[in-house]
């Protein structure tokens, strides 16, 4: 919702989570809000990769995801992800 470019300064900064699920918005863009609304996995991983990060897919519970590189819509969790560190 804040754009890409201030997406990539978070997490080049430290974030460890962007959102890349939210398919149709409406609060932000009935508001005026002109950043887009969805982007494709390659985009997203290009996004982060560009912000010197290592893309890495999880679920709602925070396991990595791992996805048939022949069917991607076919997928299965793997270990959970370690903790941030502070």
């Amino acid at each position: 919702m804040l754009g890409i470019g201030t997406a990539q300064k978070a997490l080049a900064y430290g974030a460890d989570d962007i959102d890349g699920t939210v398919r149709h918005e409406l609060i932000y863009h009935d508001a005026g809000a002109t950043t887009p609304q969805c982007l494709s996995v390659d985009k997203i991983r290009d996004l982060i990769v560009e912000a010197g990060r290592e893309p890495v897919e999880r679920d709602t519970i925070y396991q990595e995801v791992h996805r048939e590189p022949s069917d991607f819509t076919k997928w299965r969790s793997g270990a959970p992800l370690a903790a941030c560190k502070l």
